[in-house]
Order: C-alpha cells, then sequence, then structure tokens
C-alpha cells in the first residue's frame, strides 16, 4: 500500500491537486472534507476535466512543449520478457512497437501487469501479438486542450505525436498534468 496518504481538502482548485501530484510525483490525491476521505482524485480524472479548463485552450499551451521526444520502440517480435526489460531500463511506461521500422501499436505497463502477471501468463510471446493497435496519433502542434480530447475520448494514457509520418514524441497523461500545473 501508499503511505503516508497525501491529502487534499474538496476547496483545492484542479490546479492545487495538479501542483501536489507532481511535487509529491504521485499519481493519486485523497479528497478529504471536514477530515473525512470523501474520494480519490487520479491523474486520469484530471484529463477528463482538462478540456473543460479555459487555460488549455491558450496557443502557447501546444504539447510539443512538454511531450517526451525520447520514443522508446520494440520490434513486433520482441518477447514481452525483454519489453519488460527495456521498459526498466529506460525507466518508460510504454513502448511503441514497430513492424519493419513503422509504428503499428502501443504496449503499456498496464497491459503488462493486467493482461499478464495478474493472470499468471508467460511473458514468452511477442509483442507484436498483444499490443495495442491501430496505433492512436495526434499532429505535433496540437494543443492541451486537443490532447486531452483524444486521450479521454479514446480512454488512452498516452498519446504519440508525429510530424508528417515520422513519430517525434510521446505524451503522457502525466505529461498534462505537468504542464497544467505549471501553466
Amino acid at each position: 500500500m501508499s503511505f503516508p496518504l497525501v491529502k487534499i481538502c474538496v476547496e483545492y482548485t484542479l490546479k492545487d491537486a495538479a501542483r501536489i501530484m507532481i511535487e509529491k510525483r504521485i499519481r493519486r490525491l485523497s479528497v478529504c472534507d471536514s477530515g473525512n476521505l470523501v474520494g480519490i482524485l487520479t491523474t486520469s480524472d484530471m484529463i477528463g476535466n482538462l478540456p473543460q479548463v479555459p487555460e488549455t485552450m491558450k496557443p502557447w499551451f501546444e504539447v510539443d512543449h512538454f511531450m517526451s521526444k525520447h520514443v522508446v520502440t520494440a520490434d513486433e517480435r520482441t518477447l514481452l520478457e525483454d519489453v519488460a526489460k527495456i521498459m526498466a531500463e529506460k525507466h518508460v511506461g510504454s513502448v511503441i512497437v514497430t513492424s519493419q521500422g513503422e509504428p503499428r501499436g502501443i504496449f503499456t505497463e498496464r497491459d503488462m501487469l493486467t493482461k499478464f502477471l495478474a493472470q499468471d501468463k508467460s511473458l514468452i510471446e511477442e509483442v507484436g501479438s498483444v499490443c495495442s493497435s491501430p496505433l492512436i496519433t495526434a499532429p505535433i502542434g496540437i494543443s492541451a486542450h486537443e490532447a486531452a480530447e483524444i486521450m479521454v475520448g479514446k480512454h488512452i494514457k498516452r498519446l504519440p505525436i508525429t510530424k508528417g509520418d515520422k513519430l517525434v514524441g510521446v505524451l503522457s497523461a502525466r505529461d498534462l498534468v505537468e504542464a497544467y500545473a505549471r501553466g
């Protein structure tokens, strides 16, 4: 379990909550009202509300400035046990799965946890057969507002960013929260 719980009051603004998440390097906050736990606020909850936040519509709030520009890839024939090692070594929560060098899908920590580890399945399987595909992407220059709408609408936490037909970055829900906290 996580301890200690990081708590905020129901009166806190979304921006205050985002700043605390980034400062404490956490993805969830306990929300209290008069000392009583009334809910949990996650990065996904925040992303779900960002499309309604006016400042995410400003032109300077483009994903180019806060996406991760280091894209980690794995060929579709790479075994899951090797993908897990790559993710651990590179300190990333996902890899873009490629076929003949072209982006084809994505495989995330959550995929590893829910589809394999929680079900006690073997990791001796090619990542291409279990990745999420087709890959949902967005063009460079898209606003945080538009990115949040795509992520919410498609129920994803990572959005690969393209320039033409080239992959140039990956935007995570945490990146959006961090950009909002700093904005």
